[in-house]
């Protein structure tokens, strides 16, 4: 059966963003979904994938921003803590800021908005953890401040999650984030490699 997105029926462009037009939001990379209580199913891959992206970024050119929740002292997202910090494949170097939030949309209440638009493009590209919260909320804000959004699919990743209409495995979640994700605020591409 034929469907329509949201995007199609509103005009909006299909094509994914190019790397050296872009700046580069990766979303809680922290080793807070590694291990433990939030570690994420399928996280080893989507690191991967997400290294591959911030290495094609810094050598396209592109701005780069680093992304961080911060739960408090003493909570899996304590970022003073080694569990809340940015994992080593994806840390930031000099130059690329770290915006620090405590909601899953990056943009309430931080600068990255300021972050973004000093960076000077209208094309951000999205990936991180988790695919179904901080990934999807980030993404529909850039959507609605007038950023044109890009997700990249391989470098975010879920967990499973028991809710009121009962199990969901962490592939579906994922899946149908990306679908949300892909119906209005952003064009989804699968690879780092579809960016080019």
């Amino acid at each position: 059966m034929a469907t329509t997105t949201l995007r199609e029926l509103n005009g909006l462009n299909q094509a994914p963003a190019v790397l050296p037009d872009s700046t580069v939001i990766l979303v809680d990379y922290q080793n807070t979904y590694t291990r433990g209580v939030m570690e994420l199913d399928g996280w080893r891959q989507a690191l991967d994938a997400a290294a591959d992206l911030l290495a094609r970024a810094r050598e396209a050119g592109a701005s780069v921003i680093h992304v961080v929740n911060d739960g408090g002292v003493g909570t899996p997202y304590d970022i003073r803590a080694e569990i809340g910090q940015i994992h080593p494949r994806v840390a930031p170097v000099e130059g690329e800021p770290v915006v620090v939030k405590t909601s899953p949309n990056g943009f309430v209440n931080t600068e990255l908005g300021e972050q973004v638009d000093a960076a000077g493009h209208e094309n951000v590209i999205v990936a991180g953890f988790m695919t179904h919260m901080c990934v999807t909320f980030t993404s529909e804000g850039a959507f609605l401040r007038g950023n044109r959004v890009t997700v990249v699919a391989a470098a975010c990743a879920t967990r499973p999650v028991h809710s009121a209409v009962g199990f969901v495995n962490a592939e579906d979640l994922h899946r149908c984030a990306l679908a949300t994700i892909g119906d209005l605020y952003a064009v989804v591409v699968q690879t780092p490699a579809d960016l080019a």
